[in-house]
């Protein structure tokens, strides 16, 4: 929770997903993602109550492991994907925003990733917009 004891929300994400290099914004069936090309790095549940985020699978069991009240698998149809699913409301902001970087840069160029190191480096939790 932040500092007024809030979890995450969409208008904490959206200003950053929209100024990542390469990302864009997209409602599928009302459904927010942010893209890089054709690939979903996040999505938001219809009800903003889910995150959905890029991870990698090798890792994703140990992170539900270690918080199943914030963290959680995907549908068994989806496991497939490298992705997991966070409650937002359970997501300090910051925390939220450094997820939604890290899911980025599984999905682009490691260059990219380095410029964006050089270009915020007080990390990715901090506030874009």
């Amino acid at each position: 929770m932040d500092g007024n004891g809030r979890g995450a929300r969409v208008a904490d994400l959206r200003p950053l997903g929209a100024g990542l290099e390469r990302s864009y914004e997209v409602h599928v069936r009302g459904r927010l993602e942010f893209r890089v090309g054709q690939i979903v790095y996040v999505a938001i549940s219809l009800d903003e109550t889910v995150l959905g985020f890029a991870f990698p699978k090798e890792e994703r069991e140990a992170l539900v492991a270690g918080d199943p009240n914030r963290f959680h698998l995907p549908s068994t149809s989806d496991l497939r994907f490298n992705r997991v699913h966070a409650t937002l409301a359970a997501l300090d902001p910051v925390e939220a925003r450094e997820l939604v970087v890290d899911a980025w840069r599984l999905v682009v160029p490691k260059t990219l990733s380095r410029a964006y190191d050089l270009a915020h480096p007080e990390g990715p939790g901090a506030r874009t917009g």
